[in-house]
């Protein structure tokens, strides 16, 4: 399907429900949150069935005055939020097609047209907004929600506890139940900048140098692959060493795209590839910080090997796994005091010129499908990314199986899904 017929849309400025104290008003980002000051992604959720009630806004209200940072604005010093309650745009979209139309092949492009930012309003509040949320109702009586993040106060896991607060409170509200909410405001906004400081330098030139360095240019093509329960227990067997199963996928697929970068036999391809994964750190550090706390609360583990020869699955498997084990409180701390991990920056682009850049992130086991907003479990929820070398690995809805999307350069893709592992472990379309 390429088009998907959108009939009319309606947009709305949802502020919290109780006002922000003035001691409140300010929020200073970490180091962390710094350095994703550009960053933005969504994160959708398909249902069977919703509904059009004021319940959703008045639920999301409610749930902006416990994440409260996330209805201000980013102050220009780039080193803060101003809580000032501006509120966050709420898109009513009726959409013609039914959702199974959307569903039944969950192509990208497809998938993108249910984002914000189809019309110059939309984008003016994209600019200033740290989350755009936009409803979707289907003709079938199907609800597609959209929540577009700023990176620079939401991480995955953040950005998926505020959903699931969200719906927590709307599942109330739809229920007519009596319980209260367990969110604590000191469990949300806490205060990771006392860990890791804000800096004044140009980290968004830093970024973008990186960025760019780090990843082909021209247009990715993003692919959906799927390992059922089955697949997925032969392929770690495959492996070998009991690997979690984003282990086993993460394995797979970087040695599949690095296979058809080899093939590709260009001056681009480059003599070392390095893998950067995200991990979530909270639980890591040294006394704990709170589970449900906004910001960018996350390090990037970074695996490297050789382009030149192919390397065994067991082999990168375990270095993933030895990398992930050293992500403690001593080693996060250590990457970023004194400056050492700006330092690093500043000096990594000569490094990674030599280096075929692969991202890849996890969702799995990350509790998105526990979002219910009193309409039962998700149909599909996931993110969207669009990036050359860019995988993105989650959990299916039965909670068994692990989808992958995967983006690459074009001309890798038509090589990358004919490798005969990913045909034996994976289906896609």
């Amino acid at each position: 399907m390429d088009v998907v017929k959108i009939i009319s849309t309606c947009t709305e400025i949802i502020k919290p429900s109780c006002p922000t104290p003035p001691h409140l008003k300010t929020y200073t980002l970490s180091l962390l949150d710094q350095f994703n000051i550009d960053g933005r992604y969504p994160m959708m959720l398909f249902y069977s069935a919703g509904t059009t009630q004021n319940s959703l806004k008045k639920s999301l209200a409610q749930t902006l005055s416990y994440y409260y940072p996330y209805a201000g604005r980013v102050n220009l010093d780039g080193c803060s939020i101003d809580c000032d309650d501006s509120g966050v745009p709420f898109i009513e979209a009726h959409v013609a097609n039914t959702m199974s139309e959307i569903l039944q092949r969950l192509e990208f492009d497809v998938l993108a047209q249910l984002l914000p930012f189809k019309n110059d309003r939309t984008k003016l509040y994209a600019n200033k907004s740290i989350i755009v949320v936009q409803v979707n109702y289907f003709s079938c009586g199907g609800v597609a929600i959209t929540n577009y993040f700023k990176h620079v106060i939401a991480d995955a896991p953040a950005s998926i506890n505020f959903i699931k607060a969200w719906s927590d409170n709307h599942n109330q509200l739809y229920t007519c139940t009596i319980n209260t909410s367990t969110i604590i405001k000191d469990d949300v906004v806490f205060d990771c900048a006392s860990v890791f400081p804000p800096q004044d330098l140009p980290l968004k030139a830093l970024w973008e140098k990186c960025f760019l360095v780090s990843f082909p240019l021209g247009e990715a093509l993003v692919k959906r692959f799927t390992f059922d329960g089955t697949k997925m227990a032969a392929l770690q067997t495959k492996i070998g060493d009991h690997p979690s199963r984003f282990e086993a996928v993460a394995t797979l697929i970087l040695v599949a795209a690095a296979d058809a970068a080899r093939e590709r036999e260009t001056d681009d391809v480059k003599p070392k590839n390095v893998a950067l994964i995200p991990i979530n750190i909270r639980k890591r550090m040294n006394p704990p910080f709170p589970e449900k706390c906004l910001g960018n609360v996350g390090q990037a583990i970074v695996v490297k090997w050789q382009m030149e020869e192919r390397i065994e699955y067991n082999s990168l498997s375990k270095r993933i796994r030895e990398s992930v084990r050293k992500m403690d409180d001593k080693y996060a701390r250590k990457l970023n005091e004194s400056g050492g991990f700006l330092n690093d920056l500043e000096n990594v682009n000569e490094e990674i010129s030599e280096m075929n850049v692969y991202f890849v992130s996890s969702l799995c086991r990350s509790g998105l499908y526990e979002a219910d907003f009193g309409w039962g479990k998700a149909v599909w929820a996931n993110t969207l990314m669009k990036y050359n070398n860019c995988v993105v690995i989650s959990d299916t809805n039965d909670g068994q199986g692990i989808e992958a999307w995967v983006g690459l350069p074009k001309q890798d893709m038509a090589t990358f899904q004919n490798n005969q592992d990913i045909l034996a472990y994976a289906s896609f379309i």
